[in-house]
């Protein structure tokens, strides 16, 4: 089974119970059963915690970090290297800067991309997309 990276969009629905967060809580569930670490890009974390902070204040953004550190995700740095190549499809894609780091770690770690943003239809022909 290919390892799953969820975007922010994912891990929000999933923290603020929005409509149909039970498939994201179903495909970490499935991944933790597997023994298979869900993934989760670094500048995703970070989009996580400034907007929790933002939309319902510090306590949130606390439990946040704590959930994603209790599900087990696998933080993935932003190396050089990926900054690079999240440069790159940026700049041949329209999509934002923060997808384009996900959009580049998913195809370099093999990964099914987890979310619900419609900007990644623009990229579905690069990697698989697993919708929410």
């Amino acid at each position: 089974m290919p390892s799953r990276i969820y975007d922010s969009f994912a891990i929000l629905k999933l923290f603020q119970k929005e409509r149909h967060y039970e498939k994201v809580a179903r495909l970490l569930e499935a991944d933790l059963r597997g023994r298979e670490s869900p993934l989760l890009q670094i500048i995703n974390f970070g989009e996580i915690i400034y907007r929790t902070k933002k939309d319902f204040g510090e306590e949130a953004k606390i439990r946040a970090i704590r959930n994603v550190i209790r599900l087990g995700f696998r933080i993935i740095p932003a190396s050089d290297n990926l900054v690079y190549a999240a440069a790159e499809l940026k700049g041949s894609y329209a999509i934002s800067y923060a997808d384009a780091f996900l959009l580049v770690t998913a195809l370099r770690e093999k990964a099914t991309i987890v979310t619900g943003n419609p900007e990644f239809k623009k990229v579905e022909s690069l990697c698989h997309v697993e919708w929410v």
